[in-house]
């Protein structure tokens, strides 16, 4: 075998395994007691793939297969380590973190999300990244506040 192919094997291979790290949102990093236990399997789930793929005999493919699960095990790992866990809200005079907002829009759409952290955001599920443009709109108001986002106005009409 020619060094050149040896050569060009390993760049692949190095392209292959060395994955940049996904990047840390910035600011804190809030918590539902959902979102934490949601990372803390995240982190199991990247733990388990990364032992599976140590399991690999050939170490190129070994390496390959390790890649993404220890690029997750270590933002998992600083997502855990910065997690503060907020109570769920003591009432629901206000929106806060963890609350169940029901919105109205301009045209007559009816709307539910629950505030939680960057993490465990899922919009088609219903819950909201405390640092959306919608919740951010939302922190603080009251039932039957109306506030703009993105040029448009919704107006509270549940708070749980």
């Amino acid at each position: 075998m020619s060094v050149a192919f040896t050569k060009e094997d390993s760049a692949e291979t190095a392209a292959e395994t060395i994955l940049p790290d996904r990047t840390i949102p910035e600011g804190p990093n809030l918590v539902t007691r959902e979102g934490l236990a949601g990372l803390e399997a995240m982190l199991a789930t990247a733990r388990r793939a990364y032992e599976a793929a140590m399991a690999i005999e050939d170490v190129n493919e070994r390496r390959r297969q390790a890649a993404g699960p220890l690029r997750d095990m270590r933002y998992f790992s600083e997502r855990l380590r910065t997690a503060q866990l907020v109570p769920p809200p003591v009432d629901a005079e206000r929106v806060a973190f963890g609350s169940i907002v029901t919105v109205e829009r301009e045209d007559g759409r009816v709307q539910t999300y629950r505030i939680v952290g960057e993490d465990e955001a899922d919009p088609r599920a219903g819950t909201i990244s405390i640092g959306s443009p919608m919740a951010r709109a939302l922190m603080g108001k009251v039932l039957g506040e109306e506030t703009s986002v993105a040029g448009a106005s919704v107006v509270i009409t549940a708070i749980a």
